[in-house]
């Protein structure tokens, strides 16, 4: 932080001068630097933030070019001018006080000698400190997030560090301000997170406390630094230059973090991931070369292959190491039901907690027979695994083509993340894409930043009129939707006069600049809360 013209006068050396304040504009302007002359044209030499020390040798000349010297010093952006009385000026005019209280430029007057050169060296020997200090502090910073992303840490490590720097509480939340990691300083977590989402959809991307993460044409996230409170005597105010280094550092490492590859197993389990990632991809277009490559590891030739998804949900692990090794147990728990009955298959894990097979099955037979079977094995296994609460399996179709069966594994991975995210009445062995709907689409969707931000465009004027005034025009809103526009049934459900609903439902018009009777408006804002819906429950069970 910059020395201020108050900060200087306040010094021993400074006060031995008998610093009187003539005129000008607040004492809290940053110093930059301390620049000695008796230039009459010196505010064509300056940069802006300097501090003028002179014995007032360009204040002689009369009043017109005094006001003239003046004009130009504050022009120029100086903090403000020190003039030592004596042989140049023994008394400051009346025109500096009038011209200094106009352009708002700080004049103090020095009525004792005093050495300039000491009043420059004690002042350039804290801001060269300083300037020292901040260096050093970028150094360790980069550093220290270097170190994080070659090491490949947790988000909740990074955002740890990031908290320690700042000495403040930091959290990381997506776009739909859904708290992802967080560390609480001078304040209980649980205060930091009470009514989260109120206070940050409150809070501006351009504010000084918040900076973007992910790439710049696309965030994902934000990462928002809170100070602690003012009445709390243990923690000093965030410079806010360093608040800005941490956080835009602390956000490059999360978005590493979030792209670079982080399953590391066996060779074998390698191997397998590197052949169906070469499918998939089109790197490997031969059909044979592929049916060969699958054999060698284990995959039965002369089958018929589905591509298979299994979500799991549970336990979330923080620690990286441990989330490796339960993704490997689960793995290896599907390959065990998988090879209890009596199949072959290809295994791969994706980010989270989701693994695909490329299953192969005998050419004679029932296909769901046969897939039944097997995937009631596989859900058995992978049940048992510690830290797995609920599993779901998604399948596709049927095909002799084991390249175009790795090309169809995105699309049952839909299915699985559509499954995962629904509550049916029983367990399934698993699940196909005609069980899913328009509810699975957006569960599949919902976590990519264009259609969290669709949602939040949608519906964020309605959310924060709720917020301020206590209502719940959204809830209105959402059953106005379900009814699929009938008033009649509407007043009856929310029990209110035709006219009060007709009331709520024009407010809810206004707030959105929308008309309710357009169907493509209702189609759009069904969606958005469908949307939020779907990322409210998935943060309850997180």
């Amino acid at each position: 932080m910059l020395l201020t013209v108050a900060d200087i006068l306040a010094m021993p050396v400074v006060r031995a001068g008998q610093p009187e304040v003539a005129g000008g504009g607040s004492l809290m302007r940053p110093v930059r630097w301390v620049h000695v002359s008796e230039l009459a044209e010196v505010a064509t030499l300056l940069a802006g933030g300097e501090l003028i020390l002179t014995t007032g040798q360009a204040l002689a000349g009369g009043d017109a070019a005094t006001v003239g010297y003046l004009e130009a010093l504050a022009a120029a952006g100086v903090a403000g001018l020190f003039v030592e009385l004596g042989t140049s000026v023994p008394e400051l005019p009346p025109c500096v006080a009038e011209t200094a209280d106009r352009l708002g430029l700080p004049v103090v007057a020095l009525r004792a000698v005093v050495r300039f050169v000491e009043i420059t060296e004690a002042v350039h020997r804290i801001i060269v400190a300083e300037q020292y200090a901040e260096l050093e502090f970028a150094r360790t910073v980069h550093e220290t997030f270097t170190a994080l992303s070659v090491r490949r840490a947790a988000l909740a490590e990074i955002v740890k560090t990031a908290a320690g720097m700042l000495d403040a509480s930091v959290v990381l939340e997506d776009l739909t301000h859904r708290v992802l990691a967080s560390t609480a300083r001078h304040t209980a977590t649980s205060a930091l997170l009470e009514r989260w989402e109120t206070m940050s959809r409150l809070l501006p991307d351009g504010d000084a406390s918040v900076v973007p993460v992910g790439p710049h044409t696309q965030p994902w996230g934000r990462l928002i630094v809170r100070a602690p409170a003012v009445s709390d005597a243990r923690a000093a105010a965030i410079p806010a230059a360093r608040a800005r280094v941490v956080l835009e550092r602390a956000a490059q490492t999360l978005t590493l973090h979030r792209m670079i590859e982080r399953d590391r197993f066996g060779l074998h389990r390698q191997a397998q991931t590197g052949l169906i990632d070469d499918m998939v991809t089109g790197r490997l277009t031969d059909e044979r070369d592929a049916v060969a490559m699958a054999a060698t590891l284990g995959l039965a030739r002369r089958a018929r292959y589905l591509p298979l998804a299994l979500d799991v949900a549970g336990t979330v692990e923080a620690d990286p190491v441990a989330h490796q090794r339960r993704t490997a147990a689960i793995i290896d728990a599907a390959l065990h039901g998988v090879a209890l009955s009596k199949t072959t298959a290809l295994a791969t894990a994706e980010h989270g907690n989701r693994v695909n097979l490329v299953l192969a099955l005998s050419r004679t037979g029932d296909v769901d027979a046969l897939l039944t079977a097997v995937c009631t094995a596989v859900l058995g296994e992978v049940r048992r695994v510690p830290g797995v609460d609920r599993a779901v399996i998604g399948a596709g179709s049927a095909s002799e083509s084991l390249l175009d069966t790795a090309r169809e594994l995105a699309r049952a991975a839909h299915v699985a993340e559509v499954a995962l995210a629904l509550t049916p009445a029983a367990p399934r062995p698993f699940y196909r894409s005609g069980d899913v709907r328009l509810r699975g689409l957006l569960a599949l969707i919902r976590d990519e930043p264009g259609v969290q931000g669709f949602a939040e465009t949608e519906l964020s004027a309605l959310l924060r009129h709720d917020i301020r005034h206590a209502t719940d025009l959204t809830g209105t809103l959402r059953q106005f939707l379900d009814l699929a526009g009938n008033k009649t049934e509407l007043a009856k459900r929310l029990m209110v006069s035709r006219p009060t609903l007709y009331d709520r439902l024009a407010r809810i018009e206004r707030l959105l600049d929308v008309d309710l009777d357009a169907g493509e408006t209702r189609t759009s804002l069904h969606t958005a809360l469908l949307i939020r819906d779907l990322t409210v429950s998935d943060h309850l069970r997180r």
